[in-house]
């Protein structure tokens, strides 16, 4: 049976998916320029929204909502800098690695607990990588070190959002991010091109597929367990896959696609195997 939580996930997906799509499409256009459509189709409309709703704008914990920012811009802008130079399926293949690195990045700081099991599911990841990187000879080792370093931020982005949750709003830590994506992209302004015509639809139209990504992905969270969710949030990667095959003609060598599917089990068998550990200890 799809529930609410499982339907509103799927959606998040596909607009993240769409959003993702979009970018690959601006790729002619500098990086940092795209990250400023993504940013401010977003804060267009999340801000007015705030002040309506009378939302902290600078919220409880300013320090801690820039770093999150920080490593947000970071994340977003390699991943953006990596998909211009490499096939969008792998990118977010090997962006998948965020959680792995997340959950090393808790165990190390916030001494969130790691069991025997998950180090092996996160070892079936990366190696998934490695048979990826092996095989497919359009990720340069640059677009490799670009990729690897969206999905180490996308890591600390997971812990700092885990420590921030219950302490701010969600609209206040996205606003956060969103005005330090649109300050840093603007000070690359003299780098920037003139988009042709028929990328005016995908530069209105980015940020509206990041925004529906993440309210519907919020309210899933919020109405499903996070171990029932995951293995729909994959579906991202399903969905890049047929939409690239069909806009931009991308394929993969079958060994490339068992790369994907290493990475895709490793990051299941995470969450299984934790959500074992905490009915065995009884949490």
């Amino acid at each position: 049976m799809i529930t609410k939580g499982i339907a509103f996930i799927l959606l998040a997906t596909l607009s993240f998916s769409v959003m993702n799509l979009i970018a690959k499409d601006l790729s002619t256009l500098p990086a940092m320029q795209v990250v400023f459509f993504r940013a401010f189709g977003t804060f267009f409309f999340v801000f007015p929204y705030m002040l309506y709703k009378r939302i902290s704008i600078l919220g409880n914990n300013p320090m801690l909502l820039s770093l999150r920012a920080t490593v947000g811009l970071i994340s977003l802008a390699t991943f953006f800098m990596a998909i211009q130079r490499m096939p969008l399926g792998s990118a977010i293949s090997i962006r998948y690695l965020g959680p792995i690195f997340g959950a090393i990045l808790a165990y190390l700081f916030l001494k969130e607990k790691v069991n025997s099991k998950q180090w092996l599911s996160f070892g079936v990841a990366f190696l998934g990588v490695v048979v990826m990187k092996g095989v497919d000879f359009r990720i340069d080792n640059y677009s490799f070190l670009l990729i690897l370093t969206s999905a180490l931020f996308v890591g600390m982005v997971f812990v700092l959002i885990r420590y921030l949750g219950d302490k701010e709003h969600f609209l206040t830590i996205i606003n956060y991010f969103m005005v330090f994506c649109i300050v840093a992209s603007l000070l690359f302004i003299r780098q920037w091109e003139w988009p042709l015509p028929a990328q005016y639809f995908s530069i209105l139209s980015i940020g509206i597929f990041g925004l529906i990504g993440q309210v519907f992905m919020t309210r899933a969270f919020q109405l499903e367990e996070t171990s029932v969710l995951a293995p729909f949030k994959y579906m991202e990667l399903v969905f890049a896959l047929i939409f690239t095959y069909f806009i931009f003609g991308e394929t993969y060598a079958p060994i490339a696609f068992l790369g994907m599917a290493m990475i895709l089990i490793g990051m299941l068998l995470n969450v299984y195997f934790k959500n074992k550990h905490k009915e065995k200890v009884g949490l």
